[in-house]
């Protein structure tokens, strides 16, 4: 029989076992968790929340129930700036680009795996010239002690995947990629939220910063006509020190909001993929952005499908129970089928001639018999694993669930304290206006125009932190609810086309 026909041969069992075991896999098949049985994220029902008249994101904000959330989210707060920045952190953010090399590495290794489904072919060639004791009889039928040997040889070997080995084994590695697949995801709607909420925030501190520098300006000018009204005997020492110990604490919060300021445009830069020292041109203007209205809220069945990290949990739970059918086929025996053929002549010009041929055909099955417990404990451990990815799994359920109850609740009081902090700041401003009057025209004292003066910068730093709270929050909504990644055609789409 020729070498072709023999390797023919090899295939078509090959073929023929795979065929026969295709469909016997021991060990658990996967199956999907079901969605919570839960039909609202929160308590009570969700409401728009108050608007505040007169202020740029002081308008009420209503929330779709059911409602589906744009790929592009963050061009809602209609701001460029913000949307440019975005563009270069998704273009150059090292994190972003090592999470999908990592996916590349997974999905190689997935192909890698798959080979194991088909037999492995190795060729090779082995030419030696040698001399052969003249006490041992020749071993050329020529009778020649002093020869030359040339032989090609083709090596089949195929391991039928009778118990489902492979196949779970595969399964496992697919599993593996799909984590790595929705943890890139999971890298990619963090960024892109982190981008937006550090822009807020820097441009909360912008303003923050302006109104101190403000009150700065207007104690230090108190503070000198103090002096002069001291050097005169038209104020006392008390008044005095009283507004020089005013500047000195309003002077003493500035370094702090700088500190804060410079650290959140250092992280902006990393954010885009710059050094610190290369910080993005952009500025965001707090008052320039625009206030989402419509709050998309995905059902709550929807929510396991679309948080990353909840779909990395389910794929580390898929991997789990792959796992335990891995140890369960460990344990059971392993069949290997081999082939060899080849020729073997003195000669390059004999080889493959009448005679020169060989072949070999062979079948080996290995049981392990004893193993110290070795395997068994294994099987045990993956079953407790699985277990251990089932918990982990429910808390990460739970963990979203609290993540979006969480950032409703935060939406809702954010429009309340932005309604009181506008109306704090309106009375303090009023407040101050008239203390300065009675001041000037000595009706009042000066402690009361420093209380005033105190009150009406504690008043509007706290709306500027109240406003730039609610859009922080409006973003981490949509962060809580998934990012929007399944809009995307890059990312929706993975290597297996689903």
């Amino acid at each position: 029989m020729s070498l072709t026909c023999h390797l023919r041969a090899l295939c078509f069992i090959a073929a023929l076992t795979l065929s026969l075991t295709a469909g016997c896999a021991v060990g658990p098949n996967f199956k999907k968790p079901a969605p919570p049985d839960v039909a609202d994220y929160t308590g009570s029902p969700l409401a728009p929340t108050v608007a505040t008249d007169n202020l740029p994101g002081g308008e009420a904000q209503r929330f779709a129930k059911g409602g589906d959330i744009s790929a592009d989210w963050w061009t809602l707060f209609r701001c460029q700036p913000l949307n440019d920045l975005i563009d270069q952190s998704l273009a150059h953010n090292p994190d972003l680009k090592a999470a999908q090399a990592a996916l590349t590495v997974a999905w190689e290794n997935v192909l890698a795996q798959r080979g194991a489904y088909y037999p492995s072919v190795a060729a090779s060639f082995a030419g030696s010239r040698q001399r052969q004791s003249g006490q041992i009889a020749p071993a050329l039928n020529s009778n020649a002690f002093l020869y030359n040997l040339f032989t090609p040889q083709v090596s089949v070997a195929y391991v039928p995947d009778v118990f489902g080995l492979n196949r779970r084994t595969v399964e496992s590695v697919q599993a593996q990629e799909q984590a790595v697949r929705f943890q890139m995801i999971a890298t990619y709607t963090t960024l892109t939220s982190n981008v937006v909420v550090t822009a807020i925030q820097e441009s909360s501190l912008q303003m923050q910063i302006e109104a101190t520098r403000e009150l700065i300006d207007s104690s230090s000018n108190a503070v000198k006509i103090l002096q002069y009204q001291f050097a005169k005997g038209y104020a006392g020492r008390l008044d005095v020190a009283a507004q020089e110990s005013q500047l000195a604490q309003v002077e003493a919060t500035l370094p702090p909001l700088l500190k804060q300021l410079a650290q959140l445009r250092d992280l902006l830069a990393v954010l885009t993929g710059r050094f610190p020292s290369q910080e993005p041109g952009e500025k965001l203007d707090l008052s320039a952005l625009q206030l989402p209205q419509e709050l998309p809220v995905s059902l709550p069945a929807a929510l396991v499908e679309q948080r990353p990290d909840v779909l990395q949990a389910e794929a580390n739970l898929h991997d789990a129970s792959a796992k335990i059918g891995i140890a369960i086929a460990n344990r059971l025996p392993n069949i290997v089928l081999t082939a060899n053929a080849g020729s073997s002549a003195a000669a390059m010009n004999q080889l493959f001639t009448s005679g020169t041929g060989f072949w070999a055909l062979g079948a080996t099955a290995t049981a392990p018999i004893f193993q110290g417990g070795t395997l068994l404990h294994q099987e045990r451990a993956a079953q407790a694993f699985y277990t251990q990815a089932a918990e982990q799994y429910r808390s990460t359920v739970l963990t979203a669930f609290q993540n979006v109850a969480d950032t409703l609740t935060a939406l809702e009081q954010d429009a309340e304290a932005v309604k009181s902090a506008a109306a704090a700041a309106t009375a303090a401003a009023v407040t101050l206006d008239l203390a300065r009057r009675q001041w000037q025209a000595g009706y009042a004292g000066y402690l009361a125009l420093l209380s005033a003066e105190q009150a009406d910068q504690q008043s509007r730093i706290n709306l500027i932190q109240a406003r730039a709270n609610r859009f922080a929050d409006t973003a981490a909504l949509f962060q809580a609810l998934g990012g929007g990644w399944w809009q995307r055609g890059d990312l929706a789409t993975d290597h297996h086309g689903k």
